[in-house]
């Protein structure tokens, strides 16, 4: 007898329909599985046969092939366990097969026939639905992520018999509370987080963050070592905006299927990823396994971080000019590709030096090949792609004593204020923030004043930026203008947009 079941396989970020074929034929006893099952799947026959002895069903002593449809597409996880159960219950007739075709079905077996949640649990009922299929049924555990999808019916069942009801037209088991912590309490959130207020000093730093945040732009913190470079970008998601509903969604969704969700709400806090400087470029963009994801896309919508950016290995460094201009990953291998999402606001920290003590030379002592070995780290192409660069200084003593420059409460009002004013003039342009304004948008929405376009025409004249640092300096200077809630962009936000680019600070760097 023939019976089929639906559930769906995760490869990398995306889900795959799928098949389960079971036929039952007289012959000595056999459980194969074929259709490019992994290890996992493989596995699953001797969980499957114990969960449904366990269950107090009978399991068929005869040849059963399970075919998992289609053949060419490679299955992985142990997520395909029940509907491995539920289809070979129905080819022995133990199950009626009518909900098969428009039940979904997903979740790893117990040998018990207990039900255990999956990774991915809000991107397979994403696929429910985009399927139109009616229910997907899963364990309690992940079942908060998958109602966050419209349109379909999410039903919980504990056990292989909670399922096997269900089948059979009966009720599921009931959706469990949600737990205080993943309710999202936003003012618990803020009360957890590091705050700007504990930087004392650095008050051109402090600014700069709060550019940054504004318009999402790349930042670099250029220093010596105590100067407070770490601290800040520890303390730049306190004053960003949160996650919209969209955003939280795809957020939400990556780090499920990634298996690093915290709870099982939506995702309120934007990621911060902070990788260490011996990761391999595999491990910052993906690719080092079939499906397998870098930093760089588990920090979409969120900031990625790189401290002491000049002991990344060149390579490394070099791979993220294109997720930065183009806010995606472009995986390509011998028999695969696949694109994921990377939109990202990077944060970089580094000295001005190997030793870190530039320009004071009773501490440094590195020769012009140390810093000739150091700056060729930091290319061109990728300092070009970073909006703003901001030198720190030892504070002195006074400026330790001195009340810190703002709170991050005040800079969110600023930084919550500039987006605003970024989502109203562009919400026509599928855009949300400067840093995603293209050339077209730039001269739509950049509107510079006489003095203002007679000192782009000096830069411009002096050739020290690129056209795509051109670029950038217009979009910096349209942030600092709407941080005014100017209308205009004037000289002075593009002289001080000007003062953050990276010519300038490491020029003013190497000077000293």
């Amino acid at each position: 007898m023939l019976a089929r079941a639906q559930t769906f396989t995760i490869e990398g970020l995306q889900t795959r329909s799928v098949t389960v074929e079971v036929d039952i034929r007289s012959g000595l006893p056999a459980f194969a599985i074929v259709g490019l099952a992994d290890a996992a799947v493989r596995e699953a026959r001797d969980r499957v046969r114990a969960a449904i002895l366990n269950s107090g069903y009978e399991f068929p002593a005869h040849r059963i092939t399970a075919n998992l449809a289609p053949g060419d597409v490679p299955k992985a996880g142990p997520g395909l366990d029940l509907a491995l159960a539920c289809a070979i219950l129905a080819a022995g007739g133990q199950v009626a097969q009518e909900r098969l075709a428009d039940h979904a079905l997903f979740g790893e077996l117990a040998l018990d026939g207990a039900l255990r949640p999956c990774n991915g649990s809000l991107a397979i009922a994403q696929a429910t639905q985009e399927a139109g299929m009616r229910a997907l049924v899963l364990a309690p555990e992940r079942s908060h992520e998958a109602c966050m999808v419209e349109d379909i019916e999410v039903v919980v069942a504990r056990s292989l018999r909670s399922a096997v009801r269900v089948l059979g037209g009966g009720a599921g088991d009931p959706l469990p509370a949600e737990a205080p912590g993943d309710r999202g309490d936003r003012h618990a959130i803020e009360l957890c987080e590091p705050d700007l207020g504990d930087v004392h000093g650095q008050r051109q730093a402090v600014r700069a963050l709060v550019v940054a945040a504004a318009g999402a732009h790349n930042l670099l913190l250029c220093g010596p070592p105590g100067t407070g470079k770490t601290m800040l970008a520890q303390r730049l998601p306190s004053i960003m905006p949160p996650l919209s509903r969209a955003e939280a969604i795809e957020v939400t969704r990556i780090h499920s299927i990634t298996g690093g969700l915290e709870g099982e709400g939506l995702v309120r806090r934007r990621p911060f990823r902070s990788p260490h400087h011996s990761i391999t470029t595999a491990g910052l963009v993906g690719g080092a396994s079939r499906g397998w994801v870098g930093e760089v896309v588990l920090a979409h919508n969120g900031v990625l971080f790189l401290d002491e950016l000049s002991e990344f290995s060149r390579a490394t460094l070099e791979s993220l000019r294109q997720p930065l201009e183009d806010g995606r990953v472009a995986i390509v291998r011998a028999r695969h590709s696949a694109v994921y999402p990377a939109h990202v606001m990077l944060v970089a920290a580094t000295n001005p030096c190997p030793c870190g003590y530039l320009g004071e030379a009773e501490r440094c002592r590195c020769s012009e090949a140390d810093m000739a070995r150091h700056r060729r780290k930091l290319s061109g192409p990728l300092l070009d792609r970073i909006d703003l660069v901001a030198a720190l200084e030892r504070p002195t003593a006074r400026e330790l004593r001195e009340r810190p420059a703002q709170s991050s409460e005040q800079a969110r009002e600023q930084v919550l204020a500039a987006r605003e004013r970024q989502a109203s003039r562009l919400k026509e342009e599928g855009a949300s923030t400067n840093a995603d304004m293209d050339v077209r948008m730039l001269r739509a929405h950049v509107t510079l004043d006489e003095s203002g376009e007679q000192t782009l025409r000096a830069v411009q004249d002096q050739r020290v930026l690129s056209a795509r640092g051109q670029h950038r300096l217009l979009r910096v200077a349209r942030t600092v203008a709407d941080l005014e809630g100017s209308r205009c962009t004037s000289k002075r936000h593009l002289a001080e947009a000007l003062g953050w680019r990276a010519e300038a600070a490491l020029e003013s760097r190497r000077a000293a």
